[in-house]
């Protein structure tokens, strides 16, 4: 009894392995022509092939028949493949691949450069007089505008706006004799 029941699943096997070898090509050519890349028709075929393998009788069937019942399973595998991708839309990475980074200031090496120009920043801002700091702060951190400063700091609004002219113009040489060195 087992020696039949193994001899029924290699007969099923090499049926299986003779049917993928003459429809595989033309039925892998129909599903990539179908689906949106090679990978997904890569997979539909694999299941479609699975799904032949399960078929109990498929050695009994003539060729005709088990050439229609492949074609069958191939459409079926191919309509669930559209639904699943309907419930869980996927896009191809080749496709996100060109506009990953399209606005080359989101790219890692933009990222990387901003990042440095922070820290030399940073590393500025600490070499100014406190008082200096904290009305750069105010104007451009907090947003707030000289009038509102100038109250804070108790200084005039000309005070201010010329404190602030003389810190750029500051932070400008820094950066130049920075780009020197």
């Amino acid at each position: 009894m087992q020696q039949h029941v193994e001899r029924d699943g290699e007969t099923s096997k090499s049926v299986a392995e003779e049917l993928f070898h003459c429809h595989a090509p033309a039925i892998f050519a129909f599903l990539r022509r179908q689906t949106s890349s090679r990978e997904d028709a890569e997979d539909i075929l694999l299941e479609v092939f699975t799904a032949v393998i399960e078929q109990k009788r498929l050695g009994l069937l003539p060729r005709s028949q088990q050439r229609q019942l492949i074609w069958k399973i191939a459409r079926n595998k191919l309509v669930d493949a559209y639904r699943r991708n309907l419930r869980r839309p996927s896009s191809s990475i080749e496709l996100l691949q060109d506009d990953l980074f399209a606005d080359d200031e989101q790219a890692p090496e933009q990222e990387l450069l901003r990042l440095e120009e922070y820290t030399q920043l940073h590393a500025m801002l600490q070499k100014l007089p406190p008082l200096q700091r904290k009305i750069l702060s105010l104007r451009f951190n907090h947003e707030m505008h000289s009038p509102q400063i100038a109250t804070l700091v108790g200084k005039s609004e000309a005070a201010v706006r010329a404190i602030i002219s003389r810190t750029l113009n500051q932070l400008r040489t820094l950066y130049r004799e920075e780009g020197e060195k």
